[in-house]
């Protein structure tokens, strides 16, 4: 009794601590259903419903209380459960949300990186723009404004860019290590933008940004999209990823004079930076892209070895940073900046002061803007002295005397340059021109611009050949143009200088495409479907229409890409067998035949009478003894319209059904006048071989077209007439004008040969086609008796 009343208690203790035990591994952090209010039998209409109604409460920009924002998370995450029906199930099921997991398997365990509302839901009447966080207001973008500004603003610098919504809850999360990106992108030059698709769904598209929140970078006008974790570091290499590659060359002491002396060939100076970091500071990198056109930069590392030589020749102290600028004299800088920090305001001022040689090679027309502007005002000033050469050697002795005045010049207002007369020789023709006759090089110019159309004053100063006296002439020169701008004579309207680095547009193409190519490849390492899906799309896209077109092309029917001889017999199926020929064709032929049938009292219904609408049926007429020559000319003259699925093609034995033709030209005489046979007053018949017959069995009308010789044995002035009636609407005229000439063409008509009946029958083909052929209206078709022959 003693031992029942012990195992009691214990089997209490036990079930409790099961219980316990469950309740604490089973049971959720919370209950979504009670911090939402809704019932279990809760339908999706009013879960949505009571979750907007919290939403709007305890949204953290309309609640200020101390807990509205863990609030405000709770609600969201509660409405992401119960508005998904497998998280409903799993958790009215095992009380699993994504905090807690007690089962701990993949079946249940699915993850979301965002959430995601339909349309309707970015648009409530308390959303508006007053709510925006100040910081992002300060940073949207519009679509004209992208296009306008932030892409052609992108080769200069590159863009940061958010794609944002005022419900993103999953961009609250980002929005801490946002803020510090952007505070220190911002410094270091980069652009930055915030997209909210909510008002701006159409730029969102432009982006190809289809989720928020999404972030993505912009540079020279390319969109890239940024697929790692949010975090600071990874955001920095993305900035950095961005830039193209060689932007800054690495300097030792092995390759610093090569490095240095292609600034004649580049025709830029060039720039060394001294540092201690073992790589390229990300703000010299954004400087570099800024000023690639005009500058050359190098990065020096100090704690190599390799570099020892280097900073003891320039004497560079290790505690800060250290860039020099070099020009035309490699030796010694022709500017220097050291400070620790350098910030972004100090090193676009060094730059900017740099931006030219001292006696820079005018190569294109965007450098003689810079350095040669139009006058805007008559105290902006700026004069141009130009040195026009014909040696091209680095450094001669009249460029070097040219370069030594230059170097000694401290007026603001004259610009000094130099030009190599084979390379632009528009410009120095018009230069060199004088009333004298033209000069020759090497010659000082100095020339002012008037307007941007290309209009400027000036005038040739001296031959140059480096001596004293030139540089005395040209020194007097300057002086009285200061006095009196008048001095500059002549005026002239000067062409768009020739672009020098044009045959270096094939090497950056290459080196674009090697970056691109790159990038491509770490997009497919990285797994980054989502921006290689247009590339793969262009890529299998392309391959499918190839393997389309080859397989089209091996199935094709061969004889169709073989011309064929046309022969008298070939390519024309009757009824009786008799062949015929196909000719050359406009059109897509439909056989490689033409099927002619008989117009008899047997097909007289199915081919006239009752043919479909739109449908017609030309129709030779022939005798048996010129049945096989008319009928293998009417296949090479209709073989190219047999693509037509409209036309039908048929003949007519006059020698059978003579009163057939005679009774539907009697029911078309008010309309239609034909040719009769004058000769004797017209006592012979007319001889209708040769004569084709649109006929429209739906509409009851026809064309006609009647033989016409082409040949070379009668008058070709006949033939022109005949042509004309061969449209089927001959010309009115009197009987009796032109007698003989009317003879002529009768005798011609009755003698014609067989063979040459249908000559122009293509060309009447085309016009029927066109619709542009007379047509003769019947009140009716003949009736079946008349084409019946006699017996």
């Amino acid at each position: 009794m003693a031992g029942s009343r012990m195992s009691l208690p214990l089997f209490v203790v036990v079930v409790v601590s099961v219980t316990l035990t469950g309740v604490t591994h089973g049971g959720p952090e919370m209950d979504p259903y009670q911090i939402l209010g809704v019932t279990r039998s809760a339908s999706q209409a009013e879960i949505k419903k009571v979750y907007k109604r919290l939403a709007k409460e305890w949204h953290p920009d309309k609640n200020k209380q101390p807990g509205a924002e863990d609030m405000f998370i709770k609600i969201t995450k509660s409405y992401e459960i119960l508005s998904s029906e497998d998280k409903r199930a799993n958790y009215d099921r095992y009380g699993q949300t994504d905090d807690t997991q007690p089962y701990g398997g993949s079946r249940y365990g699915h993850h979301h990186d965002s959430f995601y509302f339909d349309d309707s839901f970015f648009n409530f009447p308390f959303n508006s723009k007053n709510h925006r966080e100040f910081a992002d207001s300060k940073y949207t973008l519009h679509f004209n404004q992208y296009v306008n500004d932030v892409v052609p603003d992108s080769f200069k610098r590159p863009y940061l860019i958010k794609i944002t919504s005022d419900w993103c809850f999953s961009c609250i999360h980002i929005e801490p290590v946002w803020k510090e990106v952007v505070q220190e992108m911002e410094t270091l030059g980069v652009g930055i933008g915030v997209v909210d698709v909510g008002y701006e769904r159409r730029l969102a598209n432009h982006l190809g940004a289809h989720r928020t929140p999404s972030i993505l970078g912009v540079i020279n006008g390319k969109v890239t999209f940024f697929h790692y974790a949010v975090a600071k570091e990874h955001l920095r290499q993305f900035v950095e990823d961005l830039l193209p590659q060689r932007l800054v060359e690495w300097v030792s002491d092995k390759n610093h004079m090569q490095f240095l002396n292609s600034w004649h060939e580049l025709n830029k100076p060039h720039v060394l930076l001294f540092d201690q970091v073992p790589v390229v500071p990300l703000l010299y990198k954004l400087t570099a892209f800024a000023y690639k056109d005009y500058l050359q930069f190098g990065y020096v590392d100090q704690g190599l070895s390799e570099t020892a030589d280097l900073q003891k020749q320039f004497n560079i102290n290790t505690y800060a940073p250290t860039m020099l600028v070099f020009k035309e004299n490699t030796d010694k800088p022709a500017d220097i900046i050291q400070a620790k920090g350098m910030k972004k305001q100090i090193i676009e001022e060094f730059m900017s002061n740099n931006k030219f040689l001292l006696v820079p090679r005018l190569v294109n027309q965007m450098l003689f803007d810079e350095l040669c502007p139009v006058k805007q005002f008559h105290r902006r000033r700026k004069y141009c002295v130009l040195l026009i050469t014909g040696d091209e050697e680095t450094l001669s002795f009249g460029k070097q005397a040219f370069l030594s005045f230059a170097s000694g010049n401290a007026k603001d207002v004259v610009r000094f340059a130099y030009v190599y007369q084979r390379l632009q020789q528009q410009l120095c023709d018009i230069l060199m021109q004088s009333k004298d006759g033209p000069h020759v090089p090497p010659q000082v110019v100095i020339l002012e611009r008037r307007n941007a159309a290309g209009k400027a004053f000036f005038k040739a100063v001296t031959a140059w050949n480096g001596s004293e006296e030139d540089k005395q002439c040209l020194l007097e020169e300057l002086e009285r143009l200061q006095k009196d701008p008048s001095i500059l004579i002549h005026d002239a309207m000067l062409p768009e200088l020739n672009n020098e680095f044009a045959s270096m547009f094939v090497i950056r193409w290459i080196c674009a495409s090697y970056d691109y190519l790159s990038e491509v490849i770490d997009d497919i390492l990285h797994n980054n479907w989502r921006e290689m899906m247009p590339l793969l799309s262009l890529i299998f896209s392309a391959l499918f229409i190839l393997f389309g077109t080859v397989v089209i092309q091996a199935f094709s029917d061969s004889s169709e890409d073989k011309p064929t001889k046309p022969k008298s017999k070939d390519g024309l199926k009757t009824e009786n067998g008799s062949p015929g020929a196909g000719g050359a064709s406009s059109r897509a032929p439909k056989k490689n035949f033409v099927e002619v049938t008989e117009l008899t009292d047997i097909t007289y219904m199915s081919n006239l009478v009752k043919l479909r609408p739109g449908h017609m049926n030309i129709v030779l007429v022939l005798t048996d003894a010129s049945k096989n020559i008319l009928l293998s000319k009417f296949a090479k003259e209709v073989y190219s319209f047999t693509g037509s699925l409209t036309l039908h093609f048929s003949f007519l034995n006059i020698d059978k059904h003579s009163e057939w033709m005679n009774t539907l030209l009697e029911y078309a005489q008010d309309t239609m006048q034909l040719d009769a046979d004058e000769d004797d007053g017209g006592r012979h018949k007319v001889d209708y071989t040769g004569y084709v017959l649109a006929l429209n069995g739906h509409k009851k009308y026809l064309c006609l077209f009647k033989p016409v010789y082409t040949g070379e044995d009668f008058d070709s002035k006949s033939s022109e007439d005949e042509g004309a009636t061969s449209g089927g609407r001959p010309k009115p005229s009197s009987r009796d004008d032109h007698p003989s000439r009317k003879s002529t063409r009768s005798r011609s008509m009755s003698t014609l040969q067989i063979h040459h009946k249908l000559d122009r029958l293509g060309l009447w083909m085309e016009r029927l086609m066109e619709g542009t052929l007379p047509r003769y209206y019947i009140p009716a078709w003949p009736g079946l008796d008349k084409i019946t022959p006699s017996k």
